[in-house]
Protein backbone atom coordinates (compact mmCIF):
# COMPACT_ATOMS: atom_id res chain seq x y z
CA UNK A 1 0.00 0.00 0.00
CA UNK A 2 1.40 3.42 -0.92
CA UNK A 3 2.15 5.92 1.82
CA UNK A 4 2.36 9.69 1.80
CA UNK A 5 5.33 11.33 3.55
CA UNK A 6 6.49 14.85 4.35
CA UNK A 7 9.18 15.30 1.68
CA UNK A 8 11.36 17.39 3.99
CA UNK A 9 11.26 15.44 7.24
CA UNK A 10 10.25 12.00 5.95
CA UNK A 11 7.43 11.82 8.50
CA UNK A 12 4.61 9.46 7.53
CA UNK A 13 1.46 11.45 6.79
CA UNK A 14 -0.80 8.51 6.07
CA UNK A 15 -1.64 5.48 3.97
CA UNK A 16 -3.30 6.03 0.62
CA UNK A 17 -4.67 3.61 -1.94
CA UNK A 18 -2.92 2.76 -5.17
CA UNK A 19 -5.70 4.60 -6.99
CA UNK A 20 -5.11 7.70 -4.84
CA UNK A 21 -1.37 7.58 -5.55
CA UNK A 22 -2.01 7.37 -9.28
CA UNK A 23 -4.59 10.17 -9.03
CA UNK A 24 -1.99 12.48 -7.44
CA UNK A 25 0.61 11.65 -10.08
CA UNK A 26 -1.92 12.27 -12.85
CA UNK A 27 -3.26 15.52 -11.40
CA UNK A 28 -0.11 17.23 -10.13
CA UNK A 29 2.78 18.65 -12.07
CA UNK A 30 6.33 17.41 -11.63
CA UNK A 31 8.97 20.10 -12.01
CA UNK A 32 11.49 17.76 -13.65
CA UNK A 33 12.07 14.10 -14.49
CA UNK A 34 13.92 13.71 -11.17
CA UNK A 35 11.16 15.39 -9.18
CA UNK A 36 9.28 13.03 -6.89
CA UNK A 37 7.54 15.42 -4.52
CA UNK A 38 4.50 17.63 -4.77
CA UNK A 39 3.60 20.91 -3.08
CA UNK A 40 0.18 20.73 -1.47
CA UNK A 41 -1.69 23.73 -0.08
CA UNK A 42 -5.36 24.58 0.49
CA UNK A 43 -5.83 25.63 -3.15
CA UNK A 44 -4.32 22.36 -4.38
CA UNK A 45 -6.68 20.40 -2.12
CA UNK A 46 -9.64 22.31 -3.55
CA UNK A 47 -8.48 21.53 -7.10
CA UNK A 48 -8.04 17.85 -6.26
CA UNK A 49 -11.47 17.73 -4.65
CA UNK A 50 -13.06 19.28 -7.75
CA UNK A 51 -11.21 16.74 -9.91
CA UNK A 52 -12.75 13.84 -7.97
CA UNK A 53 -10.22 12.97 -5.25
CA UNK A 54 -11.39 10.36 -2.73
CA UNK A 55 -12.43 11.42 0.76
CA UNK A 56 -9.59 9.35 2.22
CA UNK A 57 -6.98 11.18 0.16
CA UNK A 58 -8.50 14.56 0.94
CA UNK A 59 -8.49 13.78 4.66
CA UNK A 60 -4.80 12.81 4.63
CA UNK A 61 -3.89 15.95 2.68
CA UNK A 62 -5.98 18.28 4.85
CA UNK A 63 -4.43 16.84 8.01
CA UNK A 64 -0.95 17.20 6.50
CA UNK A 65 -1.42 20.83 5.52
CA UNK A 66 -3.30 21.82 8.67
CA UNK A 67 -2.99 25.56 9.18
CA UNK A 68 0.34 25.87 7.34
CA UNK A 69 0.85 27.60 4.02
CA UNK A 70 1.57 24.23 2.42
CA UNK A 71 3.75 21.15 2.52
CA UNK A 72 5.88 19.14 0.12
CA UNK A 73 4.76 15.52 0.03
CA UNK A 74 6.25 12.37 -1.47
CA UNK A 75 4.55 9.11 -2.38
CA UNK A 76 6.35 5.91 -1.36
CA UNK A 77 5.27 2.58 -2.80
Amino acid sequence: MPTLHDATSGVLLGDISGDDAQFLVDQLEEESADDDDYFIDANTIDLLQNAGASEGLLTVLKNAVGTSDGIDVRIEQ
